[in-house]
């Protein structure tokens, strides 16, 4: 072999799965065998293969999410999903893997050329006027030689897979072959387009309709692909089950059957069990209402809540749980009523993560300091750009659980008048919420925060923050929709927000974007979507934010672009650009800018009351079972805690709903179309003004 054709060998990041992400393993490309091995360390190379990939028919696609990315697709349905150091490190991997493809899957080709009964040309589907027809005779035929023995190696059988019968049937064989022809026909196109002269007769290179053309068909070819390699992996677990190889299972994972739809939940005893504890403090009998006791701020101590990345084991169950149920869904389908897979769950309730939306509670605060409305405004759309980062909790996406009715979560921030946070200071007395917070004794400002689930169907959530002493609060109300879109599922977040700066006297009321998991079948990442607004009546500014998704076709992940305008002259007085997630450029009237780097704007630690000093509805004893289950990595015990709430959950509705009994909120109360909380801080008889 040529210099070109060496074994190469280093680090590389492998996704493991939903639960663990990324590990590193060291990975050896064998030229000779034309295998993809990795190994856990370089430590154990001389042991057996973690994981081995044969590359004859492979595909190897770098990815456009990010430079570091690529996948290797095996012609099994096999896939490694591999993150490089750098874009450098990227294309040297990717270019050694994609010529020792080429040379085995040419040698495959070779010693098992296509039979001739198996030559599918679009053409003869179509008018004679299609694209393929018009292409020379011998240019079909030689890409015909060329891109149609892959599939039908695994028809004849090879030296490679000698010991195993044909994974894919004639009809996905077939499919295969006009997947090929119609890749061919792709860049076909992509060639003709790109070698368009640019200033020569009435079409060039970067003409709309081209463009849009060009997207269109990288769009069509990448979700057919998608839907090829869902269909390839199906079969490759029937025919391996009928061999008596290793099964996929496409099911959810195995429950009791006490826990299965229609299982009684009081069958199932609780003593010396493993689901005794907070998880039953609510009798299945008993409608979960609330006393009108308050929370009780004294025993809040600095969250210690820290989440490590551990490995768990192969994918392959996992995936074929994600397979199962986007057998299930239709495009569009309301995804309200669909209970997800375990694996898939961050560690918290959707409750804190609105919490966590808070983290940089200084820039909030900040926001009645400024000296005038424009400079108001200003502040509250960093604010607003900056909270999404560290809400987001990293880059891969992942659910929160669904609150149960009537669950809440409380929790406070001390805000330093100036410097870094404050550390290890004793907690103040909170009086009774409701009535005028000091500051504490460290001399910092309180944040507290509510939130409770006031509705299960339609979900609606209602939090609430305030800051007594800045004399500000902002109250919201959030109807999370779900909505499956084939590789990607959608949340439309419907609702209003409203921030109340009584020292102004001023109302900034706001909407919320959509938020989207892509690529849910190899590693879900998180995008946001859509246009936000910003008014302030009283001051007649108002702004526009716009959260851009990624094109089909190139473009960047993560953009975002704003504009703070004057009512009255539509003056544009500020502009910002950049990304949510990472830098954002403020522009000025004056010809000012300004630069945030989001990712290094110091994070201040909530404090929350341990689990032992909460309520039984509170969001972390509640789902502490789940939570800890899922710290254990243990999946199947994890979904049997997150079930019998939620059965428990059903039951109570039904309860109500057969003896007419309305839920009772306990701190927000409806009002018109949205929900506000109980007490908000202008009712507060000291702080009116």
């Amino acid at each position: 072999m040529g210099d070109h054709m060496e074994n190469i060998d280093g680090y590389l990041m492998k996704y493991t799965n939903l639960v663990t992400g990324w590990q590193y393993r060291f990975f050896v490309l064998n030229n000779e065998a034309g295998l993809l091995e990795y190994f856990v360390n370089e430590q154990s190379r001389p042991q057996k293969p973690r994981g081995t990939l044969p590359l004859a028919g492979a595909v190897i696609s770098p990815s456009d999410e990010d430079s570091h990315t690529f996948t290797v697709n095996a012609i099994s349905g096999e896939q490694y999903k591999l993150r490089a150091t750098d874009a450098k490190e990227r294309q040297h991997w990717v270019s050694r893997l994609q010529i020792c493809t080429q040379h085995h899957t040419e040698a495959m080709g070779k010693s098992n050329p296509p039979p001739k009964s198996r030559s599918y040309s679009m053409a003869s589907q179509g008018s004679a006027s299609s694209p393929l027809s018009q292409r020379r005779p011998s240019q079909l035929q030689n890409q015909n030689a060329a891109s149609f023995f892959s599939m039908t190696q695994l028809h004849k059988g090879s030296s490679l897979y000698s010991s195993k019968r044909s994974l894919l049937p004639d009809h996905l064989l077939d499919a295969r072959e006009m997947m090929t022809q119609a890749q061919g026909q792709h860049r076909d196109l992509i060639q003709t387009i790109e070698g368009l002269p640019p200033a020569v007769g009435p079409l060039s290179p970067l003409d709309q309709d081209l463009l849009m053309l060009k997207a269109t068909s990288m769009a069509t070819m990448n979700c057919l692909n998608d839907c090829l390699h869902i269909l390839q992996l199906q079969q490759v677990a029937r025919q391996r089950s009928s061999l008596g190889g290793p099964t996929i299972e496409w099911l959810e994972p195995k429950l009791p059957d006490i826990l299965k739809n229609g299982g009684p939940l009081d069958s199932f005893s609780t003593e010396g069990g493993p689901l005794e504890g907070s998880l039953l403090e609510l009798s299945a009998t008993e409608p979960c209402s609330f006393s009108g006791e308050e929370i009780d701020g004294e025993d809040e101590v600095e969250d210690a809540f820290t989440e490590k990345e551990e490995e768990l084991g192969a994918v392959e169950e996992e995936r074929s749980v994600i397979l199962h149920l986007l057998s299930q869904l239709k495009l569009g389908m309301d995804l309200t009523r669909v209970v997800l897979p375990t694996f898939i769950l961050e560690k918290r309730s959707l409750l804190e993560m609105y919490a966590d939306f808070m983290s940089h509670p200084d820039l909030f605060v900040a926001i009645t300091d400024g000296q005038g409305p424009e400079e108001r405004m200003v502040c509250f759309v960093e604010y607003y750009l900056t909270s999404f980062h560290e809400g987001r909790k990293g880059a891969i996406a992942k659910k929160p659980y669904n609150p149960i009715i009537g669950e809440s979560f409380h929790c406070s921030w001390r805000v330093p008048r100036s410097g870094e946070p404050a550390k290890d200071a004793p907690s103040p007395p909170s009086p009774p919420q409701g009535s005028p917070t000091t500051e504490g004794e460290d001399g910092s400002y309180q944040l507290r925060f509510v939130a409770e689930q006031v509705s299960h169907h339609p979900p609606v959530s209602g939090f609430y923050a305030e800051c007594p002493e800045r004399r500000m609060c902002v109250n919201t109300h959030v109807w999370t929709k779900s909505k499956f879109m084939g590789m990607s599922i959608g949340v439309s977040m419907i609702g209003e927000g409203c921030l109340y700066l009584l020292e102004h006297d001023e109302e900034y009321t706001f909407t919320l974007p959509c938020a989207y998991a892509r690529s849910i079948l190899t590693v879900p990442w998180v995008e946001l979507g859509g246009k936000v607004t910003v008014n302030c009546t009283k001051s007649g500014y108002s702004a526009v934010i716009t959260f851009q998704t990624k094109p089909f076709y190139g473009g960047k992940l993560h953009k975002v672009t704003a504009e703070v305008k004057h009512n009255a002259t539509s003056a544009v007085v500020c502009r910002v650009q950049g990304e949510w997630n990472g830098v954002l450029e403020f522009s000025y009237q004056n010809g000012d800018t300004r630069m945030v780097d989001v990712t290094k704007l110091p994070v201040t630690k909530k404090r929350v009351r341990p689990n032992d000093k909460q309520g039984p509805t509170e969001s972390r004893r509640l789902w502490q079972h789940v939570t800890e289950s899922l710290r254990q990595k243990d999946i199947e015990k994890a979904t049997e805690y997150k079930r019998i709430l939620e059965e428990r959950q059903r039951t109570e509705e039904r309860h109500r709903t057969e003896t007419e009994t309305p839920w009772r909120t306990r701190y927000f109360e409806s009002e018109g179309e949205g929900w506000m909380y109980h007490k908000p801080l202008w009712k507060t008889p000291t702080l009116k003004t």
